[in-house]
């Protein structure tokens, strides 16, 4: 009897995309020590980074309990939020990362490893989510918001982060990329598509976080675009936010009653 040959079916362009993320991360975190370099940042950009989420956070009021970081990489925002006093569970679907964030962590963090896109949580089990470094390794970020939207308990918070499609030195490169014919390497996002998402489920208070970050070679410069002055710019210029801003954060939180 003739033995049929089967061929392997190829992935398609999106599970190709996000599986090359995955392993790009497991490489960062066997080959990296620090918590840039297992997150796939710069120090100076990862450092930026943190120091405008410190701002924003403490703008805002943070009710005690438990919180999700999901894609938590090295953990470096969840060891700042468990500073704050929240008790953490760190979410990332690369397990050597979560070896490198449990050695950095202390006993109010929790590791987990699981997909982004399909969490094994109780609905409602959290105070607040964040996610940040996330999205621009996704096919597209409504899966994402919708399960962080569902993990998180009515009155909680929602901090989601994306590379900013708009931005003139990411115009330019996606539009490199396109006239040489080469794929892109990572995925630009929209904040109204962001904000778009997150009204879509339920979410009120929606605001939103210009991140300007220089490149290293001009870090001396940064402490510029960190400035009240540099930041009341952005805030009522908000055009050149989205000129000129490397990220944005969006925020949210779910309604106490259903609207």
């Amino acid at each position: 009897m003739r033995q049929e040959k089967y061929k392997i079916p190829k992935l398609n362009t999106r599970h190709r995309f996000e599986e090359n993320w995955r392993r790009n991360f497991e490489k960062f975190a066997v080959c990296s020590d620090d918590d840039a370099g297992i997150a796939g940042w710069s120090s100076t950009g990862l450092e930026a980074r943190l120091r405008y989420f410190i701002h924003f956070w403490d703008k805002n009021h943070h009710d005690p309990g438990l919180w999700l970081d999901l894609g938590c990489g090295a953990g470096t925002y969840s060891r700042f939020i468990a500073e704050r006093g929240m008790r953490v569970i760190g979410l990332d679907y690369s397990f050597p990362t979560l070896q490198k964030a449990k050695v950095r962590g202390n006993s109010s963090i929790n590791w987990c490893a699981a997909d982004a896109s399909r969490l094994p949580i109780k609905p409602e089990s959290f105070n607040g989510a964040i996610c940040f470094g996330v999205t621009q390794a996704l096919e597209n970020s409504s899966a994402v918001t919708n399960e962080l939207v569902n993990a998180v308990m009515p009155g909680g918070q929602i901090w989601i982060d994306a590379l900013n499609g708009a931005c003139i030195p990411h115009l330019w490169e996606r539009c490199y990329r396109r006239l040489s014919n080469r794929p892109m390497h990572l995925r630009y996002e929209s904040w109204r598509r962001i904000k778009a998402i997150m009204k879509a489920n339920g979410l009120v208070n929606i605001q939103l976080y210009w991140l300007p970050i220089l490149p290293s070679r001009w870090v001396r410069f940064q402490w510029l675009l960190e400035t009240s002055l540099a930041r009341w710019i952005f805030y009522y210029l908000p055009g050149l936010g989205l000129l000129f801003s490397h990220s944005f954060i969006v925020y949210g939180e779910r309604p106490l009653q259903k609207l």
